[in-house]
């Protein structure tokens, strides 16, 4: 077992802008990754198994919920330490980022922003603690980056509600203790509702054979006449602007994470290059391998500085769905091109598990398609710059 060496690189010296408190928080969550994470994390995926142990230890970081107010068991931290927590994680690995956030921008969200005070105390607390675990179902076999297309209905039957239909590529939904659903009712209005493990009719099976997040577990969420009681819908909002909504907080926080991964494939290139040696000296004084690491710390600090820029705007209230949009697409590309340039300067090592860069790679091919496509958000800013919109 290889010892984590990661040191994070600061080209820009952007730690000046950042609280004594987001330190504090960020460097928890770094040394935490290298103590609990990085030593098991290489197995955990060659055996496509999300490792459970950690689940109490994210807890202790405050990745789960780190804005929500401490009243309902969150951490009470601001957008920039969201942020530097999911860009930690992710640094170890996406599907552990993407388990943190989902439990806190698409579960605890939603609940804390559109559920009522008797939701947000049955539930956050134990999201918080890591009691519960939560999923989020929003696609749908026939409709991903079409969700107001979904056919997951709910009937209303007096005393409850009845929900049929099916959700898919659901992280956490093998596992998950509660899942925030949405359908259309008998109106053709989007609700959310919360769904909890052991209702009749509720299954969650397992997606197998995956080649990337395979640290993290995903399902199906199948619904077969489930009665739903009243006081599980979300009341303080509905229509498909209560969903994106929580996308909103996900992608701000993937656009962070993003960063991690790309942090990890370059710091683990630049150390390699250095002690790499071929024609009696370092792979580092070449020229092209220079050009590739040299290429990778500007694209990394160019992120830096868009997403600390959108933290601040965040924590403001003035952050738009668009900006996030750019934010993410950029971040998520940026780090599958590092991840694919880090690869080459490790020449045949780096497709082997005893380097984390191929594993990033495979994930990050994921990260770029959920939570909004790469072309949906690219559709996303043409459509805020020009104000007509091409995927309609």
């Amino acid at each position: 077992m290889s010892k984590d060496l990661f040191q994070a690189p600061d080209y820009y010296q952007l730690d000046d802008l950042l609280s004594e408190e987001h330190i504090l928080v960020r460097d928890a969550a770094r040394e935490w990754v290298k103590r609990e994470v990085s030593p098991i994390i290489e197995k955990a995926a060659q055996d496509a198994t999300f490792p459970t142990s950690i689940i109490s230890g994210l807890a202790e970081i405050g990745a789960f919920g780190p804005y929500i107010p401490e009243e309902y068991g969150g951490a009470g931290l601001d957008q920039i330490s969201y942020g530097l927590i999911m860009q930690e994680i992710e640094r170890g690995d996406s599907g552990v980022r993407s388990t943190a956030s989902v439990q806190s921008s698409l579960v605890m969200y939603p609940i804390w922003k559109y559920g009522n005070e008797a939701q947000r105390q049955k539930y956050l607390p134990k999201l918080a603690s890591g009691e519960f675990l939560g999923c989020f179902g929003l696609t749908e076999p026939d409709h991903g980056s079409n969700p107001g297309g979904m056919v997951t209905n709910i009937k209303d039957m007096g005393d409850h509600y009845l929900l049929n239909g099916a959700k898919m590529w659901i992280s956490n939904a093998p596992f998950a203790d509660v899942a925030v659903v949405w359908a259309k009712n008998e109106e053709g209005r989007i609700k959310g509702l919360i769904v909890e493990r052991g209702m009749e009719g509720f299954s969650t099976p397992e997606t197998h054979n995956k080649w990337s997040l395979r640290a993290s577990a995903t399902g199906e969420l199948i619904f077969d006449n489930v009665k739903i009681p009243k006081e599980n819908i979300l009341p303080n909002k509905d229509g498909l602007g209560a969903p994106l909504g929580c996308l909103d907080s996900a992608r701000y926080g993937i656009a962070w994470g993003a960063i991690g991964a790309a942090m990890d494939c370059y710091d683990t290139a630049l150390r390699y290059a250095k002690e790499r040696i071929q024609f009696g000296k370092p792979i580092a004084s070449f020229q092209l391998q220079q050009k590739k690491l040299a290429e990778m710390i500007t694209e990394i600090t160019k992120a830096q500085l868009l997403t600390w820029r959108l933290g601040v705007l965040r924590n403001e209230g003035r952050a738009t769905s668009a900006q996030i949009s750019m934010a993410k697409r950029n971040n998520v590309a940026m780090a599958l091109d590092i991840a694919r340039e880090a690869r080459q300067v490790l020449g045949a090592m780096g497709i082997t598990g005893e380097y984390s860069i191929m594993r990033h790679m495979m994930n990050l091919e994921s990260v770029v398609t959920y939570e909004g496509t790469h072309d949906i958000h690219l559709l996303i800013t043409g459509l805020d710059i020009t104000g007509i919109p091409a995927f309609k």
